[in-house]
């Protein structure tokens, strides 16, 4: 399929990479003629330098052979009207990046009167994982399913946890909690355990399960449940403005510290309960004075991401807060896993997962629909949603009759809106959701499960 992307900045580059690595074809359209030249070369792309709000530009790429635009420049207003061309010109569908939050409340309104696909807004995503992870301390990545009702929960494999060389069946035996073990990360290694599969210290285990059956799970392995009941957040700029109203409704306390003045004094307009501090974030002194040792969560939000990874790594010599650190460059993610920090957040990669999953609901060939995608496993694996439209291969028979592709987990069937956690003697029906976790990437369709 041919996609066309305005702005090669980092949201950008990070969609072409998602798109070109299932082989579709890409167009960038930039101003800046060495990032189009990179993105050509990085990508195997077509690239056009030149205003991707201009209808000349547009012409000049194909944008009449093109299913869909997606316009991320740094700029609401070019992005919306980069759609508007675009959709009157090429008849292809839109998606544009709109993350001013003055036009938060209006998202609905732009979407139907310009007849965008899909609006993407990356720091308001941000803002919405941070707040899951200071929901459930415990995690360190946080994924929902189901409209939220079923909870992905990444945490690691910790003596205190006492499930060293436990066999996965009999954890869940043994905690006698409806929850599902999907994915293990080891030394670099990826595995879709089955219930043989033994678990050990140090391991990083995705479970999936409903929210009250998580917080179940985490209570009987003596961990405490309880979300942050207040946070120091580093940097004040979108994200924190978002990450500050969401916590707020959840009453927690929230301190947001800002080096800029008029950016502190907006804040403080915008947030009445907030307390913003006008200060140097990364000075540990004024840290210490401002509450660090005694808040429950701690995040840094800065625009520099080795800022943020030195502060997350301060805030845990002097405080035992949940620690969490945004990073927009995704090239250096194993490091980063390494270092002591519970939570990174890559506001690029949610935005780019956003889109890949719309861009696999437009492929379907049959009438099963992505209707949530998530790289998990250190990006070695996905987590899928399907709803299931049509009677195809895969219904009406049972799960342990089909010949479903190995490193493959169906987890979760949704019901007339009743969840069930998928068992081999359960049956796949039109109008089901379906959740699935693989090792096998690119996925489209339900009946891509099956091996044949």
């Amino acid at each position: 399929m041919n996609y066309h992307i305005v702005g090669a900045g980092k949201v950008g580059t990070t969609i072409a990479d998602q798109l070109s690595s299932e082989n579709h074809n890409i167009t960038i359209i930039d101003l800046n003629q060495k990032k189009v030249e990179e993105a050509e070369e990085e990508f195997d792309a077509m690239g056009i330098v030149g205003n991707g709000a201009s209808h000349q530009v547009q012409v000049e790429a194909g944008v009449m052979d093109a299913e869909l635009l997606i316009a991320v420049t740094g700029s609401d207003e070019l992005n919306l009207l980069c759609c508007l061309i675009a959709k009157k010109t090429g008849k292809c569908q839109t998606i544009a990046r709109v993350r001013n939050p003055i036009y938060s409340k209006e998202v609905n309104f732009i979407k139907r009167q310009m007849g965008l696909s899909v609006v993407i807004n990356p720091e308001l995503t941000a803002a919405q994982e941070i707040s899951q992870l200071l929901r459930l301390p415990y995690a360190k990545k946080v994924d929902t399913f189901a409209r939220g009702r079923v909870e992905m929960i990444k945490f690691r494999m910790n003596p205190e946890l006492h499930m060293d060389g436990l066999q996965v069946a009999d954890i869940i035996s043994k905690m006698k909690c409806d929850i599902m073990i999907c994915g293990v990360e080891r030394q670099g290694q990826v595995v879709i355990p089955n219930g043989d599969f033994v678990l050990k210290n140090n391991d990083m285990v995705s479970m999936m399960a409903v929210p009250k059956e998580t917080a179940k799970f985490f209570r009987k392995m003596g961990i405490p449940t309880h979300q942050a009941k207040s946070t120091l957040i580093v940097g004040g700029g979108t994200i924190a403005y978002y990450l500050a109203k969401q916590l707020l409704e959840m009453r927690v306390d929230v301190r947001i510290i800002e080096q800029n003045k008029e950016r502190c004094e907006m804040l403080s307009e915008q947030l009445p309960e907030a307390t913003i501090l006008q200060g140097d974030g990364t000075d540990k002194e004024f840290l210490l004075e401002e509450g660090l040792m005694h808040t429950d969560s701690f995040v840094a939000l800065t625009n520099m991401d080795e800022e943020n990874l030195m502060l997350a790594l301060l805030a845990r010599k002097y405080s035992n807060a949940k620690l969490i650190a945004k990073v927009n460059r995704i090239h250096f993610e194993e490091v980063v896993d390494e270092l002591d920090i519970d939570s990174v957040i890559y506001p690029k990669n949610l935005a780019a997962d956003h889109i890949v999953r719309y861009t696999r609901a437009m492929q379907n060939s049959l009438g099963s629909n992505v209707e949530t995608l998530y790289k998990i496993l250190d990006g070695q694996a996905e987590a899928l949603e399907f709803v299931i439209r049509e009677d195809s291969s895969v219904t009406n028979q049972r799960l342990m009759d089909l010949p479903l592709k190995d490193h493959l987990l169906v987890c979760y069937i949704s019901r007339y809106g009743k969840l069930k956690m998928a068992r081999g003697q359960d049956m796949l029906k039109v109008g089901d959701s379906v959740i699935i976790v693989t090792t096998h990437k690119g996925l489209h369709d339900i009946t891509d499960i099956l091996k044949y």
